[in-house]
């Protein structure tokens, strides 16, 4: 980092019983058995809030790992990211127990229409006070596109395209539909809105038409913070032009590093601050108060992870089919539709050859991302040389045994960083946008794409 800057957190979770490591729901202390109940997910926003979190970030997938020995088998038969609940409707009841806690919903575009998407995440940003953000997924399971009647998924690059028609398309009624004084509620002469500052958006794109007035006012946002994980080029490029927050993965700081130059200069080729992005790494701490107790915890853990679901969730992120290599295998790069930036991390990027057995253990080649065991001081460590090293904004917190994880987190990690000037000891104040740009105010800033459809 140029200059010393506080680092931010996102708790990374999923509404299924399995997230990024397979099997550890059989954990006797784990709770996320019960990802689709209230409780579980209340609960685990009222722990985010009190480690001053600024979101909880919230994956989705839409299909059913079926890469691994052409068969969804073992993705149903372990919990691999299935069942798979809608993260929307969670957030309304974790934002009523909350009053700072952002929520960043992952919602694949290439499935929805932007007239209806719209409204929906408006709506969203509305029962949330502006707490809102949309991490823009464009899909990568041929099993959803086939489960919304397609023969299969758009070719990679191809799925950008219709992404930056959806956007265009949902920044006219976002940010030009309604204009900022049409709501004006006036009980005495019994007019809700004007109608002269309400206007039909009319958009002929190359995948989608809109032809109507956006159903939703104003929301404090507008447009909620947009973030992306796109790493591939293609994915760069898109995320520097539309992106406000961009997850990264990568199991080296050479790799995380790189990525980062390379987003932060893209930003600015687009007419954007460099800093106009906050770039978040995934992160798995195991923590306890002393080494030697994380390190137990670490053989602890390791013993539930299932290496079968695992690697069917590899195949799926991949779309290479591991059930085909033996665990001493060396990984081959394969060129892919699916997650392209993980097949080069993996093999192309990485300093050392890596096995394919080596992917489904619980360490820093699985994480495929910083991967931190140890005390509170071992971890401040680890994650201050991380953001030295790579000039990322933050981390996104991989869910390990839930509560469990996040709570030794907070109690342990967060007081240390804090310690060290480098963790909030409190929320700013405002929206989700206003938390993470201090200072910016609460909608798209006027360098974004986005803002240039704003009356």
């Amino acid at each position: 980092m140029t200059t010393r800057r506080q680092l931010r957190f996102n708790a990374f979770n999923m509404t299924a019983p399995s997230h990024n490591w397979a099997g550890l729901w059989s954990h006797p202390r784990d709770a996320s058995i019960d990802y689709n109940n209230l409780d579980y997910w209340i609960d685990y926003a009222r722990i985010a809030e009190r480690g001053l979190f600024d979101g909880i970030f919230l994956a989705d997938v839409f299909g059913v790992y079926d890469v691994f020995g052409d068969s969804p088998d073992t993705a149903v038969s372990h919990g691999v990211q299935l069942p798979n609940a809608d993260p929307t409707l969670l957030v309304s009841a974790m934002a009523l127990v909350t009053k700072h806690l952002g929520f960043g919903i992952t919602s694949n575009m290439s499935l929805e229409h932007p007239y209806q998407f719209a409204r929906r995440f408006s709506t969203l940003d509305h029962l949330t006070r502006g707490r809102i953000g949309w991490n823009i997924v464009t899909g990568y399971l041929d099993s959803g596109a086939r489960g919304m009647g397609f023969a299969a998924g758009r070719a990679h690059d191809d799925r950008y395209d219709v992404a930056e028609d959806f956007l265009t398309a949902a920044y006219k009624l976002w940010e030009g539909s309604w204009e900022h004084d049409a709501v004006r509620r006036d009980r005495a002469t019994g007019r809700f809105t004007d109608p002269t500052k309400v206007h039909t958006i009319r958009h002929d794109g190359p995948h989608y038409r809109v032809d109507g007035i956006h159903l939703s006012e104003p929301s404090p946002q507008r447009t909620p913070l947009l973030y992306q994980a796109g790493a591939s080029k293609r994915g760069r490029a898109f995320a520097a032009r539309h992106a406000e927050a961009i997850f990264l993965n990568g199991q080296t700081k050479p790799i995380v590093a790189k990525a980062v130059r390379d987003i932060r200069t893209a930003t600015k080729d687009f007419g954007r601050d460099p800093y106009d992005i906050r770039l978040f790494a995934g992160l798995t701490v195991i923590v306890a108060p002393t080494r030697a107790e994380a390190n137990d915890l670490h053989a602890e853990y390791s013993r539930y992870v299932d290496q079968q679901g695992q690697l069917a969730l590899l195949s799926g992120w991949t779309g290479i089919d591991f059930s085909t290599y033996s665990p001493d295998q060396a990984l081959q790069y394969v060129e892919s539709n699916a997650i392209q930036s993980m097949v080069e991390n993996l093999t192309l990027r990485s300093e050392t050859p890596l096995r394919v057995g080596d992917l489904a253990s619980l360490s820093a080649i699985g994480a495929r991302a910083p991967f931190a065991i140890g005390s509170p001081q071992d971890v401040a460590d680890e994650l201050a040389d991380w953001a030295e090293q790579t000039d990322i904004d933050g981390f996104n917190l991989v869910r390990l045994v839930a509560p469990e994880s996040l709570e030794a987190f907070v109690d342990l990690v967060v007081p240390e960083l804090q310690s060290r000037g480098l963790y909030k000891t409190e929320y700013g104040a405002g929206t989700l946008r206003e938390k993470l740009f201090p200072g910016r105010g609460a909608l798209l800033h006027g360098t974004h794409p986005g803002a240039q459809f704003r009356r």
